[in-house]
């Protein structure tokens, strides 16, 4: 690249012009005019890596294969552009075309599957073909997968088909309601010691009960976060390769909840009314629900999105 282009680049206002475009874009129902006329394109918005906030701009849009995708392309420019670094850190978009508006993941392709995902891009848009002549480095190519039906500006927005990650949120609520039963157990039994221990005697079956609801809660958990670790997780893994670090950290956090688990089963099985302290085992299990909790609500703000472009939630009664 010469040091007038260079220059050129340097000195573009690159928010200025996504503004125009952007307003023509929605009002003419996503078509443009001028040297723009006759693209296909989108407005995909995006988190700010370091605001937070919500960023929007305007890309050319492809469709390979069925798979919609855009490119980091920056026209050209010499470092990747804003909302590729966004989307690093969040994966999850928004993609208006024009005449539909859908919630995505995206996913930066690599190797083979970008060089391939490239090649087919250029053979349909020459101005991608002069961007990468432009530039020194490999401009990104990211596919959008949808994780919502999408909405058209000519009928009301479609309810969202069920995904894995909506089921995962209800699992969660489900395991959440468990674990609150069995604090209520022992409540119960600390109410009982506390008063009389006739009382507890008066309830020779409320041991033997916490035990039962105790044995299904920690298999219902194990048997759910060892799914994770061997179905969803390595899945997620392959789909969304940026998410690794995401899922390391929950794997590691699903080690810490078994120890707990272990603990808790332990003070269960051993429990005698009228001898062991109930106010041990409340301890420990308040613990495990404090850490529960911080599980659960890390997972389902970090990969319920990506788990829903998986596939459908299982049809359980």
């Amino acid at each position: 690249m010469t040091e007038q282009k260079t220059e050129e680049h340097e000195n573009f206002d690159v928010q200025a012009f996504n503004n125009q475009v952007i307003a023509e874009f929605r009002e003419n129902g996503g078509k443009l005019t001028g040297w723009m006329e006759g693209w296909s394109v989108c407005v995909l918005t995006t988190t700010g890596a370091r605001t937070g906030e919500p960023r929007q701009t305007p890309l050319g849009y492809f469709e390979i294969n069925g798979q919609p995708l855009v490119v980091a392309s920056a026209m050209g420019g010499p470092k990747n552009p804003s909302w590729y670094h966004n989307i690093r850190k969040n994966p999850r978009v928004t993609v208006e075309t024009g005449a539909e508006t859908y919630e995505a993941t995206a996913t930066i392709e690599t190797g083979e599957r970008r060089d391939e995902l490239f090649a087919a891009v250029a053979a349909q848009n020459e101005g991608m073909r002069d961007y990468q002549r432009r530039t020194t480095r490999v401009l990104p190519v990211v596919t959008l997968h949808r994780t919502t039906r999408a909405s058209t500006q000519d009928k009301e927005t479609e309810e969202r088909a069920r995904g894995l990650g909506d089921f995962l949120v209800e699992v969660h609520a489900w395991l959440r309601k468990e674990l609150a039963d069995l604090l209520r157990q022992v409540d119960e039994i600390i109410a009982g010691n506390l008063s009389s221990t006739e009382l507890e005697r008066a309830k020779p079956d409320l041991a033997h009960q916490l035990r039962t609801h105790c044995a299904e809660f920690c298999a219902a958990l194990k048997q759910h976060h060892t799914g994770e670790d061997r179905g969803a997780f390595p899945m997620l893994a392959q789909q969304y390769p940026e998410l690794a670090p995401t899922l390391e950290k929950l794997g590691r956090e699903h080690e810490v909840v078994a120890r707990l688990q272990e603990e808790i089963r332990h003070l269960v099985d051993e429990y005698e009314p009228g001898k062991s302290d109930p106010k041990t085992l409340k301890n420990r299990l308040e613990t495990l629900t404090q850490h529960l909790e911080a599980h659960f609500t890390h997972e389902e703000t970090t990969i319920v999105t990506a788990l829903n472009t998986l596939g459908p939630a299982p049809n359980i009664p």
